[in-house]
């Protein structure tokens, strides 16, 4: 009985967290209380917070950039000779994950899109082949967002809605093609839909909106500067790859080169420019990110709090209830169409998720919306392109946003069937538990598992391999699923072993033995580490502060 008291006080916790979005800070004296040297002060004082806020957002997203160039100098002529080998391709599974893996090398399923795009544009790859590649760029655009939530690991609760928020979309993305994928390879509805489409087409107009960029640019052409289009050279391949290097640098004694950038007189390779922009940009993104939460709880606090979080999270009344998640959705669209980049869009928001000021329940839609507005980039390159070919890369363009949408309409219209929700509660509570599980999810989501199947499709060419390891492991794991939603949802296994999992060894039911090796392995860092030694405490302490205090603050009972 107290054991089963105990779950149920935890889940309250969990589900109290979620709610207690924006701690209860004072703020001070109300207005008409001060006198007009103070109104003045106060008003120049929210006025300097306001421009240190814009000023950390433009690096925060400058620092984006730089981490996308350094991964494209990292591993772009690598994700440039995945995508040239087009025999490869022609496996779908293979295909998928050489989309996650590409665009988690380039850091921008913008980019990866517009590489397939070219490659059928050029006639070296078919518009079938092409689909799994667009449907894997889905997953792998969703590991930015992710790693800025990371960023957010200080605090317990603020890393948990942040990180909820952050793979909300990883969900999104995985269930769609899980159900989209083999639907397209049984039916081929994408291809012969998107083909009727672009069949009345005849012309295009070359043009391109990059409205961000004229504002960013500036910056980050002064600290670096980088060839995007030798990817997609490498994958037609268009030249010898020893040839090409994607950082822009001046030749040795050219006295006429116009190139300003840090790196545009360097003898360093483009690899070992790439880890040190890396390193660079991460410490910058961390750093605009501590700086930005910290800004925004100084300025969205009392009074304040309470209007942002409900003008942001306000539902429409009556029967217009339901459709405010569209409104969202249109709203995620435009935005993510203005930026011409999903992974900086969902970016910015995942840290307004971590402090409460965007809920869970709204961040989803304006996901959905960022994934409609990111096929603008490749609908975009496709108009670029002329001769025989364009239909056929209009058409690949036409198709990701034909997925997109297929995908929305699967999981989102229908409330009970928005699984990706529940599920990103489940991760952002595991990772508030357990905070390395964020840097394994990352690793395992990313790179192992994308890895893994991808070597398994091509062990053999007509995919046995793959369907005799993939097959028991994906029944294993339904059974589980099964058992655990009839554990919630009824109780005809209340007197078997199946009741809970306690009868099996803990750690195959639980991350605790793990996370106490783990935990026992860092100790000799509390010697020497101030965070480490105080953290726990911080956590509890800030924990109770937000839940008693926040949901107060929220106007929640």
């Amino acid at each position: 009985m107290d054991v089963e008291r105990g779950r149920n006080d935890k889940k309250q916790e969990e589900e109290d967290a979620w709610k207690a979005a924006l701690p209860a800070l004072n703020d001070g004296p109300a207005w008409h209380e001060l006198s007009w040297t103070e109104r003045t002060l106060r008003l120049i004082w929210v006025i300097v917070r306001i421009i240190l806020f814009l000023g950390f957002l433009y690096l925060f997203v400058c620092a984006l950039s730089f981490l996308s160039s350094a991964f494209r100098l990292v591993g772009g002529i690598a994700a440039g000779k995945v995508l040239n080998n087009h025999e490869l391709l022609n496996n779908p599974i293979a295909a998928l994950m050489v989309g996650v893996l590409v665009t988690v090398l380039v850091q921008s399923s913008s980019t990866s899109t517009s590489i397939v795009v070219a490659l059928v544009g050029s006639g070296l790859l078919d518009v079938g082949p092409a689909i799994p590649v667009i449907m894997g760029a889905n997953i792998g655009t969703s590991v930015t967002n992710t790693i800025v939530a990371i960023g957010q690991f200080q605090n317990k609760n603020q890393f948990r809605r942040a990180f909820g928020g952050a793979t909300v979309h990883d969900m999104f993305n995985w269930l769609s093609v899980l159900v989209l994928l083999p639907l397209e390879l049984a039916t081929h509805y994408l291809q012969i839909v998107s083909g009727k489409i672009v069949k009345p087409i005849s012309s295009a107009e070359d043009f391109e909106i990059e409205l961000l960029k004229a504002i960013t640019d500036p910056f980050t052409k002064w600290v670096i500067q980088i060839d995007k289009k030798v990817i997609t050279k490498v994958a037609q391949n268009a030249e010898s790859n020893d040839t090409l290097r994607i950082l822009k640098v001046c030749d040795d004694g050219d006295d006429e080169c116009d190139l300003n950038h840090w790196f545009a007189h360097t003898n360093l390779s483009d690899t070992l420019v790439g880890i040190i922009l890396l390193i660079a940009s991460v410490l910058l993104l961390l750093i605009c990110l501590i700086f930005i939460v910290k800004i925004l709880h100084s300025l969205l606090k009392g009074s304040i709090a309470k209007v942002v979080h409900k003008v942001v999270n306000y539902d429409f009344p009556g029967r217009f209830a339901y459709f405010t998640g569209y409104i969202a959705i249109i709203t995620g669209a435009l935005c993510t169409f203005v930026v011409q980049s999903s992974s900086i869009f969902t970016s910015a928001l995942t840290p307004l998720v971590g402090i409460g000021i965007i809920s869970l329940d709204r961040m989803y839609p304006l996901t959905l919306g960022s994934n409609i507005g990111t096929t603008a980039t490749g609908l975009i390159a496709a108009l670029a392109v002329s001769g025989p070919s364009f239909k056929d890369s209009l058409q690949i363009a036409i198709c990701h946003l034909l997925f997109n949408i297929s995908g929305i309409l699967i999981w989102y219209p229908i409330p009970c069937l928005r699984f990706p929700i529940p599920l990103a509660r489940i991760l952002g509570n595991t990772t508030a538990k357990y905070r390395w599980f964020a840097v394994f999810y990352l690793l395992m989501t990313f790179g192992c598992l994308p890895a893994a199947v991808f070597g398994l499709s091509i062990a053999n060419d007509k995919g046995y391999v793959l369907m005799g390891v993939g097959i028991p492991i994906f029944i294993f794991f339904a059974i589980i699923i099964t058992i655990n939603i009839i554990q919630r949802k009824c109780t005809c296994l209340k007197n078997t072993c199946l009741a809970n999992w306690d009868c099996l060894p803990k750690p195959l039911h639980s991350l605790r033995p793990y996370h106490n090796v783990l935990t026992y392995t860092c100790k000799p860092c509390e010697k020497y580490c101030k965070c480490c030694r105080e953290k726990e405490e911080a956590d509890n302490e800030m924990e109770e502060f937000q839940v008693n205090k926040g949901a107060e603050n929220l106007g929640y009972e």
